[in-house]
Order: C-alpha cells, then sequence, then structure tokens
C-alpha cells in the first residue's frame, strides 16, 4: 500500500501551544505515542531521546507524544528523572490524535515521509537509535529538501 496522509490532529508542545503536523512541514517525522505508565514505552524513550539528536540534523525529528492523563505535571518528572535531554515535551492527554489514527496500544510509532504521507508503523517496542533503525528512517523518510 503506496503511503498516504495522515488523519489531521492536534497536540500540545510542552508550554501549551497548540501543534499540528502541519507545523513539522518538510521533515520526516517519527512520531510516537507513549505513556509513563507504559513498560515498554518507558524502555523505549532513550532510544528514541538518542535518535532525536542523532537524526534531527537530517530533517528527521522524532515527535513522540505523551498521552499521560496528568499531562505536563506527569511527564516533567518522568524526562528528568530518565536523563531525557534531546526530546521535546509533546501532550495529547485526551488521547484525541492517536484515536484519529486508530492505534491500538502502545507504545506505537508512526513514520511520516518528507511528503508528510504515513509511510508506515510499528507496534510496540524498537531500539530506534540502532544504525539499522537509522538506515531504514533514511530510506523512508526519501530524499532531504533545503
Amino acid at each position: 500500500m503506496p503511503p498516504e496522509a495522515p488523519p489531521a490532529i492536534a497536540f500540545k508542545s510542552a508550554d501549551g501551544k497548540e501543534l499540528t503536523l502541519a507545523d513539522f512541514k518538510g521533515r520526516a517525522l517519527v512520531l510516537n505515542y507513549w505513556a509513563t505508565w507504559c513498560a515498554p514505552c518507558v524502555e523505549e524513550m532513550p532510544s528514541l531521546d538518542k535518535l532525536h539528536a542523532a537524526m534531527a540534523g537530517e530533517g528527521i525529528e522524532v515527535v513522540a507524544i505523551s498521552v499521560d492523563r496528568g499531562g505536563m505535571r506527569q511527564v516533567a518528572p518522568f524526562f528528568e528523572v530518565n536523563a531525557l535531554k534531546n526530546l521535546p515535551v509533546y501532550l495529547d492527554p485526551p488521547g484525541a490524535s492517536m484515536r484519529a489514527f486508530g492505534l491500538r496500544g502502545l507504545p506505537t510509532t508512526i513514520v511520516i515521509d518528507r511528503q508528510g504521507r504515513d509511510a508506515g508503523r510499528l507496534e510496540g517496542m524498537a531500539h530506534w537509535d540502532s544504525d539499522d533503525a537509522k538506515k531504514l528512517l533514511r530510506a523512508i523518510a526519501g530524499p532531504k529538501t533545503s
């Protein structure tokens, strides 16, 4: 099945600004849904933090959206305790964007290519900072535009 446009979603930044996928136009996204209470998510987050640091300069960004109901009050201490220094905080406490994608569980990662299309997804945990994962993401993302 060829890549297709993802649903229109909205989520918030750590400072409460509403964002959509259009705010990331021209960049490939590793769109990850997670929660602090999800053991596989907790295990996966350090690799997403490292991936973001390694790939953002290539126009491939990790957008890890927490669906914790406590929002920033719950996520900020988690980031501090787990020394997550590279990932921006994104929040969707009601989980509306997750439902728009029809996701079944956490963690789930959706790769959005540079043209803004849903190019693939993975349900479950992965080691996103591995060389193989980076190679795959570069191939899915497509060529970087200037």
